[in-house]
């Protein structure tokens, strides 16, 4: 049984440790504790582990995050995935940072990367893990906000986020997308 994971980020040096790349992140975290290497395919960064009996196939679209569905559409044929069984981590600036919303389907909540995502596929029904950065910025910079670097706060505080993005997405492939929202989705993930 496989699964695709996709982490939305946009690829090179300037864009590490960015709001905007938290989907790398999460899955950079993953394969730090997993041993896993990346390899530089087609239109991703492709990895891969076995966990109970399941198959994760991690991306990292080099498409850019706002192109992203061109990449998921063409791993989910690859790897013969059904949607289903797709999941995509991306930031949010309409949760306060700290929130994990795992939902399995839904609007792009204005997010290019999701809205992309869904005109590739024809759809939205697919699952997304909503990793909440906060909306802290000032009108007419919210760019510069999405694709600026964690505070010095925000960064003490992520590793445990992280954590538990990865305990989220071990669910979702294990125990299924409504126990794990049953678990999981809570106001804060520091709760």
């Amino acid at each position: 049984m496989k699964f695709l994971i996709v982490g939305l980020g946009n690829f090179g040096d300037e864009y590490q440790h960015t709001r905007h790349n938290i989907g790398y992140t999460i899955l950079d975290a993953i394969s730090d504790l997993n041993n896993i290497t990346f390899q530089d395919k087609r239109y991703a960064f492709r990895g891969e582990y076995k966990y109970k009996g399941r198959t994760f196939v991690l991306i990292k679209p080099t498409t850019y995050v706002n192109l992203s569905g061109k990449a998921v559409n063409y791993w989910l044929q690859k790897e013969k995935i059904p949607v289903e069984k797709l999941l995509v981590l991306v930031d949010d600036i309409s949760l306060p940072f700290g929130s994990l919303r795992l939902r399995p389907a839904g609007g792009d909540a204005g997010h290019n990367g999701l809205n992309n995502i869904s005109t590739i596929l024809g759809h939205n029904n697919y699952a997304r893990l909503r990793f909440g950065i906060g909306s802290e910025f000032g009108k007419g910079t919210q760019v510069n906000y999405v694709l600026g670097k964690w505070t010095n706060e925000e960064d003490k505080l992520l590793p445990e986020m992280i954590k538990n993005s990865g305990k989220i997405i071990q669910g979702f492939v294990t125990i299924g997308i409504e126990r794990t929202m049953n678990l999981y989705n809570k106001k804060n993930s520091f709760d």
